[in-house]
């Protein structure tokens, strides 16, 4: 994986659960977002992202993956009864689901410099 796409990746990912929220559309399923193997990153990890598991990094990524999706299965689940969540999915808020995000998109340049250097 390119892993300047993967950062792409999982921005859109995000665009995607912020659109479900904003538009009460229930496209997306609280059991589907909780697990970290489903979307394009994940199933990176999990399948030829393994082949790095030796590394620090990768650990870390998948660790802050399984981690952000958690805080968006919470955040999904919050407004599916109703609750405002706007404010958390903020571009920088002061969420678990934004410094999870952050430390996504750290772990993967992260892994990218060091198979870099």
């Amino acid at each position: 994986m390119d892993f300047d796409e993967a950062v792409t990746l999982h921005s859109k990912w995000k665009r995607k659960l912020r659109t479900s929220l904003a538009k009460h559309d229930g496209s997306l399923r609280v059991a589907d977002v909780s697990v970290d193997h489903k979307c394009v990153l994940g199933k990176w990890i999990y399948s030829d992202g393994a082949g790095h598991s030796a590394l620090p990094e990768y650990r870390k990524l998948k660790y802050e993956h399984a981690r952000f999706h958690l805080a968006a299965a919470k955040l999904l689940k919050r407004a599916n009864t109703g609750e405002s969540v706007d404010r958390e999915v903020e571009s920088c808020a002061d969420s678990e689901f934004s410094k999870s995000s952050a430390a996504v998109i750290i772990a993967i340049m992260a892994i990218k410099a060091r198979l870099s250097g």
